[in-house]
């Protein structure tokens, strides 16, 4: 059981915002917007950032599931990873992948499984969710493969599904019974 009450399936006030979401979720609330619209100005937020993360950034949505997928493995939040491994295999990976990706530190070096940019991205999601920093080097190789533009959002995009897996964790949010 969550540790604050889920607001009902059917909620429809604040008007705009709850049609906002269902919009960006293709109709339906899931269990953690029916927490986050206790306030809906974290909610407005939320739904924006969160929806640029997913859908607007020019960094491919394989590197942004891997990340995600890491992320929630890290800090124990399964509610994130049970939404973001069938995404992260629409972008693209495999199920060998998404369940490698369980042993994220493993993962980093299986390079039977992922190409070295992978790899790299995985090195950097394990090295930010664990250490907050990332090695000089590590760093250096991502910005010389991505750019500028994509390694700035591999980093948001890490930062902000610690943000995710963080209130997840915290208020016990279960995955949805579909």
């Amino acid at each position: 059981m969550p540790r604050i009450p889920y607001l009902p399936t059917d909620i429809a006030e604040p008007a705009d915002l709850v049609a906002a979401i269902r919009k960006r979720r293709g109709g339906e609330l899931i269990n953690l917007d029916r927490l986050l619209l206790y306030s809906p100005p974290v909610a407005a937020g939320w739904n924006h950032l969160l929806g640029a993360v997913r859908r607007e950034l020019q960094l491919s949505p394989f590197l942004r599931e891997v990340a995600m997928c890491v992320v929630a493995v890290l800090n124990g939040a399964e509610y994130e990873f049970v939404h973001h491994a069938p995404e992260l295999i629409a972008a693209g990976g495999t199920k060998e992948q998404v369940q490698a990706l369980r042993n994220p530190e493993y993962a980093g070096e299986d390079a039977t499984l992922f190409d070295p940019l992978t790899l790299d991205a995985i090195r950097l999601t394990v090295s930010l969710t664990r250490d907050v920093s990332a090695d000089d080097a590590l760093m250096k190789r991502l910005r010389d493969r991505l750019g500028d533009r994509e390694l700035f959002e591999l980093v948001t995009t890490i930062a902000a599904y610690n943000m995710v897996s963080r209130m997840i964790v915290a208020l016990q949010i279960e995955p949805e019974n579909h």
